[in-house]
């Protein structure tokens, strides 16, 4: 099984992510940690990336998720903006894709909640610039606690929650 939870920068795809991982007993893999030098490096002065930049860190993922499909599946967090972005992220037809989506008010005051992130709350606004939103997954609502949010997710990835699906 593989998942992919998407969002802007601050949606909480690594604290979503990582539980649906622990849940399943899967790998979690943060997009985060495989941006090359250069990408963190630029976003640290501030800089958004370009698609140019983001080619090569989206081929690394795509190749960490083949090799993970081989070991019974992953879930990666990853922005994953543009439809573009996730099409390469779609090594298998069966990829399970689950959207946090919330206001960008909430999002701006979490990420200045941050300590020591390279991501820098300024850049926002190019995240939503150029978000595609998907038609397809799961869209959560990021207002709900992390537990409801999990909650939710599992069951749409068919996961009994409680004892319920």
């Amino acid at each position: 099984m593989l998942i992919i939870v998407t969002g802007v920068s601050g949606t909480g795809k690594t604290t979503i992510g990582s539980h649906i991982a622990d849940t399943l007993e899967v790998p979690f893999f943060d997009g985060d940690n495989y941006h090359p030098k250069e990408n963190i490096l630029k976003m640290s002065q501030g800089l958004p990336l370009n698609d140019e930049d983001r080619m090569p860190w989206l081929q690394s993922l795509a190749s960490l998720l083949v090799e993970s499909v081989k070991t019974g599946g992953a879930v990666l967090a990853c922005s994953a903006l543009k439809e573009s972005y996730r099409e390469i992220l779609k090594v298998q037809e069966n990829v399970s894709w689950i959207h946090l989506k919330g206001d960008k008010d909430l999002i701006w005051r979490r990420m200045l909640a941050r300590k020591n992130h390279y991501m820098k709350a300024g850049m926002l606004d190019s995240q939503f610039e150029i978000w595609e939103e998907p038609s397809y997954g799961l869209k959560l609502n990021i207002y709900q606690t992390p537990e409801e949010m999990l909650a939710e997710a599992l069951r749409y990835l068919g996961i009994p929650v409680n004892g319920k699906k």
